[in-house]
């Protein structure tokens, strides 16, 4: 039985994990939980499933936790909460769903400890992979990825060649990353007003259930720039190995083209339960209540290259990642901060990508950052952003 961390049970992915361990009982223990406000809802899964040790990051909100959790609950917040959940609970592996740069120093304090991450968080890979991935491999530790598209290239991978154990072993096999993506809801439209795009039409996924920070970027594509760098860090490939599709009926999760020219894909229902499930599983693929896939009703299966012209963030986000260095924090910092600040009505949809590209023009790139330079390099971004907005310019 695995010993489970789940850091951001109550969002998204974090409880689509606890569904899918709820469903595997007893082949995982769930022995730490933490959440960023959502006290009531983490105290639920601790009651559910035993757990002892949780972590509200929220201050005001883990005071108010305190007072109600159960006797024997351990509560704890903040960052120094979240990476002594990590540190001290004997984890066999920590499932990180925790939303964008706040997931960096609990990650830092799993592999430092040795423990393996199934990583949902794509800003700490993008941001900081060129520091962390060294890490990893030098401890031996598996970043197991969450996001479907980047299970989907290790599932290929992992299929043809069973005698790698990791992810970054399979490059030289590889001879080119294909991600597919839906497209979010705005790659089939035509004639769009961008300025004049409303927080509800960019939440409308067609196809996948998501938190809000991560389908706004569906919506602008910037989360397909953000896989393509977490690609280059996961499976250590260039830039130029590494290529995007839409494909609107989100089946294809992914392809690998290897050397001899043969391609294999990953296909399934879009599902997050899927890759969450292997990632706790790798390398088994065990029995899951996802439902399964009829080729024959879909009938059809379509794929096209982005427009780069029409989705401005993926041009930058290429542009953040030819650079590297700390050049794919300023992206990632300030992205998360714009779209923040578009959710909260404050700046228009096509402000979004406005301004990262100011942030980004504004930067002076450090080429091999330390990480505390990818960490400053963060906060720079963030405060920058709130000064482009009330400036104007």
């Amino acid at each position: 039985m695995k010993n489970i961390v789940i850091l951001g049970s109550t969002g998204s992915i974090g409880e689509n994990a606890v569904n899918v361990i709820r469903g595997m009982r007893g082949k995982f223990r769930i022995v730490g939980l933490s959440a960023s406000s959502n006290f009531r809802k983490l105290l639920q899964q601790a009651e559910e499933f035993g757990v002892k040790h949780i972590v509200v990051a929220d201050k005001n909100a883990a005071l108010a936790c305190r007072k109600v959790a159960g006797r024997g609950v351990d509560v704890k917040s903040g960052e120094k909460g979240l990476v002594s959940l990590v540190s001290e609970t004997n984890a066999d592996i920590v499932l990180c769903s925790i939303s964008g740069m706040a997931a960096l120093m609990p990650v830092v304090a799993a592999v430092e400890k040795g423990i393996d991450v199934a990583l949902a968080t794509k800003e700490i890979l993008v941001a900081a992979g060129e520091i962390l991935v060294p890490m990893a491999i030098h401890r031996r530790v598996n970043f197991l990825p969450v996001d479907s598209e980047h299970s989907a290239v290790f599932q290929c991978l992992c299929g043809a060649l069973p005698c790698c154990k990791t992810t970054w072993a399979y490059s030289p096999y590889i001879r080119k990353i294909i991600l597919t993506a839906s497209g979010g809801p705005f790659a089939g439209r035509k004639n769009i007003n961008w300025k004049r795009v409303t927080l509800k039409e960019a939440l409308r996924h067609p196809r996948w259930t998501m938190g809000k920070k991560i389908t706004i970027d569906s919506a602008t594509m910037m989360n397909k720039g953000l896989e393509i760098m977490e690609a280059m860090r996961l499976f250590c490939v260039p830039f130029e190995k590494v290529e995007l599709l839409i494909h609107p009926e989100s089946v294809v999760h992914s392809m690998v083209e290897f050397f001899d020219g043969s391609v294999l894909a990953q296909m399934g229902m879009p599902d997050m339960r899927l890759a969450i499930q292997y990632s706790l599983t790798w390398p088994d693929h065990l029995k899951s209540a996802v439902p399964k896939l009829n080729l024959a009703k879909i009938g059809k299966l379509h794929f096209y290259e982005p427009d780069y012209a029409r989705f401005p963030c993926l041009r930058l986000a290429s542009e953040a990642a030819k650079a590297g260095g700390t050049m794919p924090a300023v992206l990632s910092g300030a992205n998360e901060v714009a779209v923040n600040m578009f959710i909260k009505g404050i700046i228009d949809f096509s402000d979004i990508w406005s301004i990262v590209e100011k942030t980004m023009h504004k930067h002076s790139l450090r080429k091999r950052p330390l990480l505390e330079d990818i960490v400053e390099t963060d906060r720079w971004s963030r405060e920058t952003v709130v000064k482009i907005i009330k400036s104007g310019r």
